[in-house]
């Protein structure tokens, strides 16, 4: 009843399915382009410094997006989106510095690799649920793991130099260029995923997430859309890693460790699970969170406690994501994508923000 403001109506079913509706968020829309097309040349983000989080950040979202398919709009709990996004990255590294493949070539097999590594290890652990699923994709994290340090052609523990990518005759050697083609990527995925939960893949991924048996009934076959679903989070995975590994120029496993895996889950947890703004909220505000508290707030107290700054330095950041996590659990369960929605009602609805 309260999706749009007064007086706005579909006439169509082709307005109705529309994701913008309207002349203000057709506006609000390119005021956004526009702001993250300037953002790495004008004003206080143009820092390298500022930049190079931004890129992190988007990558991120890539792959808490995958994630939010997988365990948001599917149910299926996950700890080995990391894993995943080491095969893109070793994927990439390979491809490229030894084979000399492009990166138009690289990206989308980095993402098809991961998907063909997550179909295997989806098969036996679309069969179980709950603790018994995430200890699967538990062993899945370990397991790839464990071949990227034992295979002698991903460089072992060493790890694989690479080059920027380059796209023809142009190089993205500068934060500022690679950041514009890193966001690119960013949007071309997200409206990718909020296209794929609005068909009838992503309303049979709901429907198994809310009782697999009734989907089951109604005619979803549980299995085969696990499948699908544990596919398409990998897909994401992998192209997220190929970015991250052209960002850092060299591939090595202590990127993709499990804290990575927990990281995702928590932010995914945060920004609010089966929400495509919540993947990019909670991406922003626990890398936000997390870069305050290594870059100022660790050193303070490394300082005020000179004989703890090394084990400070070291676990305050995970004690602050942790907290940040619990806090969330309690009084937020549904992430920042719930207070976003609520907001926008109370928008709406001025000066009847009550009726909300």
């Amino acid at each position: 009843m309260f999706n749009k403001p007064a007086g706005t109506f579909n006439a169509s079913y082709t307005k109705d399915e529309a994701i913008v509706r309207t002349r203000t968020q057709w506006g609000l829309l390119i005021i956004l382009v526009g702001i993250l097309a300037v953002v790495p040349y004008y004003g206080p983000l143009a820092s390298d410094y500022w930049i190079n989080f931004l890129i992190y950040v988007a990558i991120t979202v890539i792959s808490v997006q995958g994630l939010n398919i997988l365990t948001g709009y599917c149910g299926q709990i996950s700890l080995g989106q990391a894993a995943f996004m080491a095969v893109g990255a070793y994927t990439t590294a390979i491809l490229s510095s030894k084979a000399g493949w492009p990166f138009l070539a690289c990206l989308p097999m980095a993402g098809l690799m991961a998907t063909a590594v997550g179909f295997i290890f989806a098969i036996p652990a679309v069969r179980v649920k709950g603790f018994y699923l995430a200890i699967t994709t538990l062993a899945a994290h370990f397991v790839i793991i464990y071949l990227i340090i034992s295979l002698e052609f991903t460089g072992g523990s060493i790890g694989i130099y690479i080059e920027r990518p380059r796209i023809g005759s142009i190089i993205f050697d500068s934060p500022q260029s690679f950041y514009m083609l890193v966001i690119g990527v960013t949007i071309v995925m997200t409206v990718f995923a909020k296209n794929i939960v609005r068909t009838k893949v992503g309303w049979a991924f709901i429907a198994i997430r809310d009782n697999d048996l009734a989907a089951k009934v109604m005619g979803v076959n549980p299995f085969t859309y696990k499948l699908l679903a544990f596919s398409i989070s990998a897909f994401y995975a992998g192209i997220a890693g190929s970015l991250l590994v052209y960002h850092l120029q060299f591939a090595h496993p202590e990127h993709y460790g499990l804290t990575q895996a927990i990281w995702l889950l928590g932010i995914l947890i945060v920004g609010g699970m089966g929400s495509i703004n919540g993947a990019i909220f909670g991406s922003i505000f626990v890398r936000l969170i997390d870069e305050i508290t290594n870059i100022h707030i660790s050193p303070a107290l490394g300082n005020l406690f000179p004989s703890l700054a090394g084990q400070m330095s070291a676990a305050l950041g995970l004690l602050v994501f942790t907290a940040i996590v619990g806090i969330f659990i309690i009084y937020e369960p549904r992430g920042l994508s719930h207070r976003w929605q609520l907001l926008k009602a109370s928008y709406r609805l001025w000066p009847f923000s009550y009726w909300t």
